[in-house]
């Protein structure tokens, strides 16, 4: 796609440390593939598109701190869609979502609900408040709750109530998230012998988002998270760095 100019139409403000951004253009995607977002002299980051015309954003660095400064009649650069998104299938399904991870999932509930198909959601926060998208899961089908801190129903990690789950009664399970609850997942997921049923969204330093620099790659396959991801099934990250660590803008390995 060819870099265009979004103005900003409205900000919402989703959770204390989350907010989504609107713009005027709406993009033909898969749920969970991921934009380059350029923010004018700071930075150019990946963001998955939580709404064909909107991302949603955690202020964690710099690029998201200076986003975030941004409002209505403001804009931002944006190349894409890029990269494999979700595959839906089946008649029934999971979605475990983890703080802002919740983002590429809502679309997937929401574009799962109106092909008719089953939809089960475990979401989970630090908090109440730090919850995203509760409505738009509520709205696709049954959702069970997950807080840190015992704010909201079930006080504990989304992990658990997985746990708790027959995995092997789903057609496909969705996971997006902090990486060692995905991994978490994955292990549980083996345990029942359908890792390749399970899909993940991952989360690495992109550069370029076209696959030409290799510094999404994932060890030891060379996979890359920018073309060949960031969805990935359970069966292709057994083996590699997932769970383990990650690399930063220098290519250095940073544990998880």
């Amino acid at each position: 796609m060819i870099p265009m100019h979004a103005e900003i139409t409205q900000v919402v403000n989703e959770t204390p440390s989350a907010r989504t951004f609107f713009f005027d253009s709406s993009l033909g995607h898969i749920p969970g593939q991921y934009v380059m977002v350029w923010i004018r002299g700071v930075d150019e980051i990946p963001m998955s598109l939580s709404y064909p015309n909107a991302i949603t954003v955690q202020k964690m660095g710099e690029a998201t701190t200076a986003l975030f400064k941004l409002g209505k009649g403001d804009s931002f650069g944006i190349r894409g869609p890029f990269g494999n998104g979700f595959s839906l299938e089946g008649n029934s399904i999971l979605l475990i979502a983890g703080g802002v991870g919740a983002a590429p999932l809502g679309s997937l509930a929401e574009k799962a609900k109106s092909n008719n198909i089953k939809v089960k959601t475990i979401l989970g926060a630090k908090s109440a408040e730090e919850l995203l998208f509760k409505k738009r899961f509520d709205n696709a089908g049954d959702l069970m709750i997950t807080t840190e801190d015992g704010s909201l129903e079930y006080h504990g990690l989304a992990t658990e109530l997985v746990d708790e789950e027959d995995l092997a009664k789903y057609d496909a399970i969705y996971s997006c998230g902090p990486e060692k609850m995905m991994f978490k997942v994955l292990n549980i997921a083996e345990g029942f012998d359908i890792s390749s049923r399970v899909q993940f969204s991952l989360q690495r330093y992109v550069k370029c988002g076209l696959g030409l620099c290799g510094t999404c790659c994932i060890d030891p396959s060379g996979l890359r998270i920018c073309r060949d991801g960031p969805v990935f099934r359970g069966d292709q990250l057994i083996g590699t760095e997932f769970g383990q660590y990650m690399r930063d803008a220098s290519g250095k390995r940073v544990k998880l």
